[in-house]
């Protein structure tokens, strides 16, 4: 039987050393916790006894922070991907349309333009030419452009666009205008000073008192496209009208919407004709007539043109006018987005030039400048 001690302990031996016995624990003493036999997961530097352990990381907010860095790379991927929109977009539509204008064939008219000198404004000799290159004789309306002979290359439409500031002036110089050709010595008709080449009409207009910082040159073929890639144009006509060479065909008065065959009748109808009174009637005026038509028609154009906003026509432009067009060559890619600019809300005011009619010794009729003209010449030689 063991020893038992003055309690009752059982005695289980005593240490080498002779020190104290080892006692067996009673049965009535509480038991300490044995890691890894508990009900519970264990804590992990919770409060209590644990000071300075390891926080504890829930489920849930593991949960939440892998969320998180999950959304933050596609947050910053839609950022980036707008700045890019942002400054690509522009980027690539400015290369685009300068690749387009570099296609324009260009004119070197750099010797013969106006210095700027003390003047605030600037003057673009806008040209349509007639040629009939690229003009199919099935086109219903081919009789306003293949009829009748044309010897040499002529203009048919010679305006000044006169911009200072917020002015804005189109001026129509007639085609029947009587000058001095600057490179024959000879009195002509003024649209004939263009067979010699642009800078030759140059000269002749700068002959009047009219000065010329940049030239741009289009034949009727290239505006007929250019109405059809703006989706036409509008113009007002007063009366019914028609032209049964040129086939134009309006049968109401007031704004009337042309595409570009109907817009190029408009411009090139020689035997205008209107519906006055119940009576279809010539229009007597003959070329001075035809000139404000043509300023209409190219007023109507500029605004369309410099007001388009639709991208995709914005693209067409350029192609549109195919070989029909020529810019002078100091005029840039710079100078049409201003130009552009300067006219998208602008309503150029029309300037004509006061002429008198006259019949020559040799019987043509022609036209020449009154006194009246040198105000008009002023004001945009300014």
């Amino acid at each position: 039987m063991a020893d038992r001690d003055s309690s009752g302990r059982k005695i289980l031996g005593k240490s080498s050393d002779g020190g104290s016995p080892v006692v067996a624990p009673t049965s009535g003493l509480s038991k300490r916790p044995v890691l890894g036999r508990s009900g519970r997961a264990p804590s992990i530097g919770g409060s209590g006894d644990g000071a300075g352990a390891a926080p504890s990381l829930s489920t849930g907010d593991t949960g939440r922070q892998t969320g998180s860095r999950r959304r933050r790379p596609k947050v910053r991927t839609i950022v980036v991907l707008l700045l890019a929109l942002i400054v690509l977009v522009p980027l690539g539509t400015f290369a685009f349309g300068w690749w387009k204008f570099s296609k324009i064939p260009t004119v070197n008219v750099s010797t013969v333009l106006s210095p700027r000198g003390s003047r605030s404004g600037t003057n673009y000799l806008i040209v349509g030419t007639d040629s009939r290159a690229g003009i199919d004789a099935n086109d219903p309306n081919s009789g306003a452009f293949l009829s009748g002979e044309v010897s040499g290359a002529r203009t048919d439409t010679i305006m000044v666009l006169h911009i200072d500031g917020s002015t804005t002036q189109l001026a129509s110089v007639p085609r029947d205008l009587w000058v001095t050709d600057p490179a024959t010595g000879q009195k002509g008709r003024i649209n004939s000073t263009f067979a010699s080449g642009p800078s030759n009409l140059i000269k002749a207009v700068e002959s009047l008192g009219i000065p010329v910082d940049q030239y741009l040159e289009i034949n009727f073929v290239s505006f007929g496209h250019l109405v059809d890639a703006v989706g036409g144009i509008t113009i007002d006509f007063p009366a019914p009208a028609k032209d049964d060479h040129s086939g134009l065909s309006i049968a109401t008065a007031g704004p009337n919407h042309l595409n570009g065959t109907e817009a190029l009748a408009y411009v090139r109808s020689r035997y205008y004709t209107e519906l006055v009174d119940g009576k279809w009637r010539v229009d007597g005026t003959a070329d001075i007539g035809r000139t404000e038509r043509q300023r209409s028609f190219l007023t109507a154009l500029m605004q369309k043109v410099s007001s388009e906003r639709n991208p995709f026509h914005l693209f067409a432009l350029p192609g549109s006018l195919g070989s029909g067009m020529k810019r002078g060559s100091t005029f840039s890619y710079l100078d049409a987005i201003g130009l552009a600019w300067t006219m998208k809300d602008a309503s150029p005011e029309p300037v004509a030039l006061p002429v008198t009619p006259r019949r020559t010794s040799g019987g043509a009729d022609v036209l020449e400048l009154q006194p009246e003209a040198t105000t008009v010449i002023q004001g945009l030689a300014r």
